[in-house]
């Protein structure tokens, strides 16, 4: 029998462990979406001309994506990028890049510009995806690495890309659940799907779905199986799946002019070569009451007012985001995280909010380009980093988008292929005001 010293020494060990393994597996599902340089600022990958997209390329088609970032260090470098192939999981594909990349696989970013008017110095880089020399042979999942110097091994950084070839005719609508603990504050994603023309000796097996919320993949629900399989027809229709939490409409802040205050901002400090903006502070919205208003699903635009092209003529500034707390005091058992595709939904020292004694709130600083952004606040149990909360509470009669992604993987094939995408809205009606 252990001795009670050796006992809860143990027990300690026990929780540590869990506390890392939990903490690896969070970081494994950002780390395909992660900036390894502090000068590397603004990146944004999307399909053209859709700020607010997923980087979804269709197979030997016209497609094409967008991708822009900042350097600050203001100077000009050789930027080059490359493809990587993933499975299902994100994991990296151990097959030569030549079998899934025709042409080049590794492109210059040559289009770049210095920055013009802001007080902020940078380089803007502009490049358009993919390149006319290199072609795409595969669809699936893919990681876009940017590096320096033509050395993989000089991470700049990583997005998350999507390579579509439709096979799959996809379905969905999104319902109130008949639990009655979930039926006010969730959302339930229902769908079905046709897969003619594909060889499915096991549905359950070979095809596989992935359900975003508002393009995040740190909340995404994976590895759902079909609740009836009718020849080529797959019905996920079951009570327990495709359930999220509806959310509030998320917070806002205007910072398309500097100049022109907005509703968010408290005051500013402007410096002969900086700018320092202070928001009001915010406060736990969980028990206020749902009210609509057109809001952009927690991602962000780079846009200005007062001038013709943001991407190089857009200035940045600190910006300090402020959270009273109810109590007047810290959080004895959570931490709490400035959240939104603002931060990639990190959870790190950058985007952790530090309390402050004598002002009674939290604040986080970040440094952010002219935009319109939409943000949150998530609290994390200390003890379980996997028990996470939204300060905003739950409502079904929230607006959220949904994206369901379908994969299928032949017995003989070396990576999944991505054979359907389907885009919905949880409500259609938009209206001024809803209670």
């Amino acid at each position: 029998m252990k001795k009670p010293a050796v006992k809860k020494r143990y027990t300690l060990v026990k929780r540590i462990i869990l506390l890392v393994m939990l903490a690896c597996l969070y970081n494994h599902s950002l780390a395909q979406e992660a900036i390894f340089r502090d000068h590397i600022k603004a990146v944004r990958f999307h399909m053209y001309g859709d700020q607010l997209s997923l980087p979804v390329y269709r197979l030997n088609s016209a497609d094409q994506l967008e991708l822009n970032f900042d350097d600050l260090d203001g100077n000009v470098k050789s930027y080059y990028y490359t493809f990587q192939l993933c499975d299902y999981n994100w994991n990296p594909v151990d097959i030569n890049p030549f079998m899934y990349i025709k042409g080049f696989t590794q492109q210059r970013i040559a289009t770049y510009r210095y920055s013009s008017i802001a007080l902020t110095r940078y380089t803007h880089y502009q490049a358009t995806l993919p390149d006319r020399g290199t072609t795409l042979t595969m669809s699936g999942n893919y990681i876009l690495k940017v590096f320096l110097d033509g050395d993989t091994t000089k991470l700049a950084f990583t997005r998350r890309m999507l390579v579509l070839e439709q096979k799959a005719a996809i379905s969905a609508r999104i319902i109130q659940p008949l639990t009655p603990q979930l039926f006010r504050t969730h959302q339930k994603v229902q769908f079905t799907a046709n897969i003619t023309g594909l060889n499915t000796f096991s549905a359950a097996q070979q095809i596989k779905v992935v359900i975003l919320q508002n393009n995040r993949w740190d909340n995404c629900l994976k590895d759902i199986q079909p609740t009836f399989v009718r020849t080529n027809q797959l019905d996920y229709s079951a009570e327990n799946i495709g359930l999220f939490p509806g959310g509030k409409e998320w917070r806002w802040l205007d910072l398309r002019s500097f100049r022109l205050q907005s509703d968010r901002v408290e005051r500013a400090n402007y410096n002969k070569t900086s700018t320092d903006i202070f928001l009001f502070p915010d406060i736990d919205r969980s028990g206020q009451r749902y009210v609509y208003f057109r809001d952009l699903n927690g991602m962000y635009l780079i846009e200005t007012y007062e001038t013709i092209n943001p991407n190089w003529q857009g200035d940045f500034a600190r910006v300090q985001f402020n959270l009273k707390s109810p109590s007047g005091s810290a959080y004895t058992d959570k931490d709490i995280y400035l959240a939104g595709q603002l931060t990639n939904y990190e959870m790190n020292d950058k985007t952790k909010m530090v309390f402050n004694e004598a002002r009674g709130m939290y604040e986080c600083n970040l440094f952010l380009k002219q935009g319109y952004y939409n943000y949150t606040y998530i609290a994390v149990d200390k003890n379980n980093p996997g028990q996470r909360r939204d300060l905003e509470g739950d409502y079904w009669e929230t607006e959220n988008s949904y994206t369901i992604l379908m994969y299928y993987r032949s017995f003989t094939d070396r990576a999944d292929q991505l054979i359907g995408v389907s885009k919905i809205n949880s409500r259609t009606d938009q209206p001024g005001i809803s209670f």
